[in-house]
């Protein structure tokens, strides 16, 4: 038997989530399966008829997770479970969902199907990130899309010194930069003109946010990389004049001379899609990519 122990979560405190993800419990309960629904999710919903576990408890027993909500939820789930080898699928009860790939109205079919072996899957890397102020680690922490060094909300740009694999590669004066994954290669990243990388491929990309200089480009690099980022210069704000987010984890009042440390994770997380996922077909449906500028409404997808 595929997948014999599935667990739910469903996004934090949203609104008529409660019948799908009921729904699906109810498909894989007759399918055999036993249903685990994450503790926050069951509160939400109210939960009666089915075990409950926590995060920690569904990666210890669960042979897969199923994640109804926006891409913020998988990646919070993502970053959670990736030391546990759960894979997840994605059910879109958001905007984008570029991640969670799976359309609300067609979750039960496309689970019906994960669960009896007939998926694709992918394996996703994620970035390990800490903040030094000297020799003292300040925090640590992972990301599934980037990591994202900004300028205060009130402070003008950041200048910084970076570093790879003790090499000096540049000194840059910008906005911010983000260190993406292929997964965020297509969320912040893509906004601020970086290119996007395949979910297969091994390396990560910097990408400048509103650089001074022309010239400075966006760069790939090897996932076998260290990024060393060192902040020379950040005004502007009471409380620091940067600050440094991992996913939607945030470390703020960066002062200057703190490091950023950012390499390879030590896990990584496994996507699963129904049978026929494609991601060229996502790009184009989900960030209109490709498409025909003559006719801004139309779509290559049949």
């Amino acid at each position: 038997m595929h997948f014999p122990t599935v667990a739910l979560v469903g996004k934090y405190h949203d609104t008529g989530i409660a019948a799908p993800l009921l729904a699906l419990a109810h498909m894989l309960r007759a399918a055999g399966r036993k249903v685990l629904f994450e503790k926050d999710t069951a509160i939400n919903i109210g939960v009666q008829d089915f075990p409950v576990a926590s995060v920690a408890e569904i990666g210890a027993e669960a042979s897969l997770a199923v994640v109804m909500g926006g891409d913020g939820t998988m990646l919070g789930l993502a970053r959670q479970l990736a030391p546990y080898d759960v894979p997840l699928v994605g059910i879109n009860h958001g905007r984008v969902g570029f991640i969670t790939d799976i359309p609300l109205d067609k979750s039960v079919q496309a689970l019906s199907e994960v669960i009896e072996g007939n998926f694709s899957s992918d394996e996703r890397l994620l970035l390990e990130g800490k903040v030094f102020r000297g020799d003292q680690e300040l925090f640590s922490g992972p990301a599934l899309n980037d990591v994202v060094l900004s300028r205060a909300s009130m402070g003008g740009m950041i200048e910084i010194n970076v570093h790879v694999d003790g090499e000096f590669m540049s000194q840059q004066r910008a906005d911010g930069l983000i260190i993406a994954t292929p997964t965020g290669s297509t969320a912040y990243a893509l906004s601020s003109n970086g290119p996007i990388l395949h979910p297969s491929l091994r390396g990560m990309v910097l990408v400048p946010v509103a650089p001074q200089a022309l010239s400075n480009r966006p760069i790939a690099l090897p996932d076998t990389c260290t990024i060393d980022i060192t902040i020379i210069r950040c005004a502007g704000s009471s409380k620091g004049g940067a600050s440094v987010h991992f996913d939607m984890q945030s470390f703020s009042s960066l002062q200057a001379g703190d490091r950023i440390v950012v390499r390879r994770g030590k896990h990584t997380i496994r996507f699963l899609h129904p049978a026929g996922y494609s991601y060229f077909s996502t790009l184009r449906r989900k960030l209109h990519w490709n498409q025909n500028p003559s006719d801004p409404t139309s779509s290559l997808d049949s």
